[in-house]
């Protein structure tokens, strides 16, 4: 470079280590979401393949820049403060919408007729409310490779934020921050029971009455175990359950056998069950439970999800509500 005379360009001193700096934020940034992901300097390191000095520095030159602290230690891994909080709700949407444009273009070019889509649903949703959703789907885009995986809620979440899915259908009470739940339907609770059961024609039901019976219910890691035993718990009523057991066909199954009675969404009931077990609604004593969808929050959909949430509803995650904070059940 010459020296002395005047500068080329009229900047200041020290200016043009600034703009290459700032020119290449996204590298800091990309590391400090990593970081703040993993809890770990190393593991941020491998995760992006670059040395451990490095991330370092990145992440020293964009606390020096910022003014403010960003991680603090906890243990044997770093946390965000509340600085690092906030900058990881702004950062990480461009880190993710930049670091996944190449295959979102790809994706738009080849259009709908190409592509995978992969969406998590537990056995009853997959049973009972995404069937003609599916079928219209393939009708329209059939060229498009559909899995859907068999999960429940919790495993679902795991699978979104690893992107191994790229949604979840499914219910939700409590949101995490970092993700976003849209409630599309609602279902009533509902007490089902054998024909001739005593609470069959018993009228004013009351969860003292049902509490008197063994229950059937899914595993307690469900969402609905976890509804029953809160509604008995705040209103102070005993209650026990006798079987447990997956799939609410076979619960439906073992109601109809006289071993016990159970609780489930109107989603659950069809018209096979007529004649073989008797629902009574319990909208007096348990919220109707909603199904939606669930996003990750910041992360824009493919064109293949976009198509399947618009044969759900139009304009689903589009402008504020992908962006805001989701809804909770409680």
């Amino acid at each position: 470079m010459a020296s002395g005379g005047k500068s080329g360009s009229g900047s200041r001193p020290g200016s043009p280590s600034r703009f290459a700096y700032k020119a290449d934020r996204l590298k800091p940034l990309r590391a400090f979401c990593q970081t703040t992901r993993l809890g770990s300097v190393s593991r941020a390191a491998e995760a992006l393949y670059v040395s451990q000095p490095a991330i370092t520095l990145q992440l020293q030159a964009l606390e020096r820049e910022l003014g403010h602290k960003l991680f603090e230690r906890s243990g044997r891994r770093l946390v965000p403060t509340r600085a690092g909080e906030l900058l990881y709700e702004l950062a990480r949407p461009l880190v993710d919408g930049i670091d996944g444009l190449p295959a979102a273009f790809r994706n738009q070019l080849r259009g709908m007729d190409a592509g995978e889509l992969n969406i998590a649903a537990n056995s009853s949703t997959i049973l009972y409310l995404l069937p003609p959703i599916v079928e219209r789907f393939r009708q329209r885009h059939g060229d498009v490779r559909l899995s859907l995986h068999n999960t429940v809620s919790a495993d679902g979440t795991d699978l979104l934020r690893s992107d191994a899915v790229d949604l979840v259908v499914g219910s939700m009470q409590d949101v995490p921050a970092d993700l976003v739940y849209e409630p599309l339907h609602r279902f009533k609770q509902h007490l089902v029971m054998p024909p001739g059961h005593p609470l069959a024609d018993k009228p004013d039901l009351e969860l003292a009455d049902i509490g008197q019976y063994g229950l059937i219910l899914p595993p307690k890691r469900q969402i609905t175990w976890r509804l029953v035993d809160l509604v008995f718990q705040q209103n102070r009523v005993p209650y026990h359950v006798a079987l447990e057991v997956g799939g609410w066909e076979v619960i439906k199954q073992y109601v109809a056998m006289g071993m016990g009675i159970s609780i489930l969404s109107s989603i659950c009931l069809t018209e096979a069950d007529r004649g073989r077990i008797v629902t009574r609604p319990l909208e007096r004593h348990f919220p109707p439970r909603s199904y939606g969808v669930i996003m990750r929050k910041g992360r824009l959909p493919s064109p293949q999800a976009r198509a399947f949430m618009d044969l759900i509803q139009p304009d689903l995650f589009v402008r504020r509500d992908y962006y805001d904070s989701g809804h909770s059940e409680r």
